[in-house]
């Protein structure tokens, strides 16, 4: 039942977002939350098949090398858990829409603070309270003020030398992370839909890196201290919003000069026909940009780095050779799938963010 349900849902998403399915499938568009992606991640089958999307594999490609930033004494752990944190570099995205109150740490929509806003919001979560409340902000996104949350939690993890708990919360934090650093997540035009321009947002973080990521320059160098973890946050936030013109002009100038035949093309994507834009379309387009998303992945893989190190510092440096032998057990194993799957279980009977 739960399969027929994604098949209708994809017969009805194709490409961009309908207008009955809009307000209902916004979140996936906002961050790329391709179903037919989550399903065989959820459920355990092999992803070898399956086309890399910025959703899942930019998300896993960040976090893996952000662990080569880390310095020996984190190295030996995070080198060891690899999988780990690259697997799970994408647990936030398959939760967002089955619990509450996950969407809004993967965005800011900034235009509804007024002129300015990346540069004029409070800095730290119980200023904005105060002066916004919670509500509003949840309706407009946390993304800033949710990466200083779980830095504050991984920090304990490592006091406390938690391993499972590092572990869970250095996947998380990689995640927001990068979801800041990406244009589209600091606007309400996620999805160019009110520019005439639905699709931009796949195109720009999936399309795009599925292309030309393997000419992109791996090497960020090594993980610094962050003495200002929140200005940090938002400066992430300032250079992303910077970029929306140039990712929502460029596409409009260039479909302007190419006629809709050029522009897109049909690819049978896990057996899905799926309208997607031509190699052509994309080579223009991300020359136009001059590496501008290599820019933007190179950045969130060495603020990541930098957020654990930061962390593993602020802690006081713990001894991680403790942690050296650590496994998780069968039965971690057993209680982390579960909860995976609760999350596809719930996706089509929970409410949306609004109501709650």
């Amino acid at each position: 039942m739960i399969l027929q349900k994604i098949q209708k849902c994809l017969n009805q998403i194709k490409f961009g977002i309908s207008t009955d399915f809009r307000f209902k499938i916004r979140p996936f568009f906002r961050k790329k939350l391709l179903i037919f992606c989550l399903v065989p991640q959820i459920l355990g089958a092999s992803p070898a098949n399956t086309r890399p999307m910025w959703g899942f594999w930019a998300h896993q490609r960040i976090n893996r090398l952000a662990i080569f930033t880390l310095p020996p004494e984190l190295l030996v752990f995070f080198k060891k858990h690899a999988d780990y944190l690259t697997d799970n570099a994408v647990n936030p995205d398959k939760r967002r829409y089955a619990v509450v109150g996950e969407a809004p740490r993967h965005y800011i929509d900034l235009e509804n603070y007024g002129d300015s806003a990346a540069y004029k919001l409070p800095l730290y979560w119980n200023e904005a309270v105060q002066k916004y409340g919670q509500d509003t902000l949840a309706m407009h996104g946390v993304v800033p003020w949710a990466i200083q949350q779980y830095k504050s939690m991984l920090t304990e993890a490592f006091r406390q030398k938690n391993a499972r708990r590092i572990l869970r919360l250095s996947a998380d934090l990689g995640h927001y992370i990068a979801d800041a650093n990406v244009p589209l997540h600091t606007t309400r035009n996620y999805n160019g839909q009110l520019t005439n321009q639905q699709g931009i947002h796949a195109f720009w973080e999936s399309r795009l890196p599925e292309l030309f990521a393997q000419d992109y320059d791996g090497f960020v160098g090594a993980a610094t201290y962050e003495p200002k973890v929140a200005r940090r946050a938002w400066q992430a936030i300032q250079q992303a919003n910077a970029a929306l013109d140039s990712v929502l002009r460029f596409e409009r100038e260039l479909s302007e000069r190419m006629p809709p035949n050029q522009k897109y093309v049909l690819e049978d994507r896990n057996g899905v026909i799926m309208k997607t834009y031509s190699r052509e379309f994309a080579q223009r387009y991300h020359q136009m940009l001059a590496q501008q998303v290599e820019r933007q992945f190179r950045t969130s893989a060495k603020m990541v780095g930098d957020f654990w190190f930061t962390c593993w510092v602020d802690a006081g440096q713990p001894d991680l050779g403790a942690l050296a032998n650590f496994a998780l057990t069968d039965t971690d194993k057993n209680e982390e799938d579960t909860e995976k799957r609760s999350w596809l279980k719930r996706l089509f009977n929970v409410r949306s963010e609004g109501e709650n």
